[in-house]
């Protein structure tokens, strides 16, 4: 299938400086795309990755809702702004984040990228699989979460990660920094959550019907699970 205009944009245009900020989206909301438009202006990025997960190795499979939905409110979220929506994991074959930063930095090598993350994620990150591999790979941002600072401060992987602290003023200068690197990002915070929305509204995913969505980067369309499409039309 020949490759869109987007798809060659993105491969073509080199020097890019990306964020990437990867979680299960379950579901995507405004405070997502707040904290990645203000890391975008505090960092200097050129564009947001949102790496939506196929699955979390970390997280019960139970209450995610399908890859179908997740990313199609994510790629709702992502209008009109700099972010680009992919599932590329599902492709890649492995659903550790480390095998994912080093397959995006060898399949688009005239890029930057600076991996984001929350600090809820910071305060168990040494529980991630070769997560001093992922900072090796690329600069960390951690943006701050309430009622996560204190935990994240004092995990592991921060007690290993404070000797690499950097401004996030020094990001913008392109070619004075290298990895390992941490920013430490605080924006006013704001209460959203996935979970308080899937407890308000359990029922998000279903109404979430219609085109298939397709993935920004790798182009190919994510289709709904096969038995919620065969209920459809037996009419159920």
């Amino acid at each position: 299938m020949p490759r869109s205009k987007t798809h060659r944009r993105v491969c073509n245009r080199r020097g890019l400086l990306i964020g990437l900020l990867g979680g299960s989206f379950n579901p995507a909301h405004n405070a997502h795309r707040r904290i990645t438009l203000n890391a975008m202006a505090a960092l200097g990025l050129d564009e947001v990755w949102w790496l939506v997960s196929p699955g979390n190795p970390l997280k019960p499979k139970a209450g995610m809702s399908p890859l179908f939905s997740r990313v199609k409110m994510a790629r709702r979220l992502a209008r009109r702004a700099p972010i680009r929506v992919s599932a590329i994991e599902r492709e890649l074959g492995s659903p550790y984040t480390v095998d994912t930063l080093k397959a995006l930095r060898h399949r688009y090598p005239g890029h930057r990228f600076v991996w984001l993350m929350g600090a809820d994620n910071l305060a168990e990150f040494h529980r991630w699989r070769d997560w001093r591999g992922i900072a090796a790979e690329m600069p960390i941002a951690v943006i701050a979460r309430p009622g996560y600072d204190r935990h994240a401060l004092a995990s592991p992987a921060m007690a290993w990660l404070r000797r690499f602290r950097l401004p996030a003023g020094r990001l913008k200068n392109r070619n004075e920094w290298s990895a390992p690197a941490l920013i430490e990002l605080r924006f006013d915070p704001d209460p959203l959550s996935a979970t308080a929305i899937r407890r308000t509204d359990p029922d998000w995913a279903s109404r979430l019907v219609g085109a298939p969505p397709r993935d920004d980067l790798t182009r190919s369309l994510i289709h709904e699970p096969t038995t919620k499409r065969a209920d459809r039309t037996k009419g159920a």
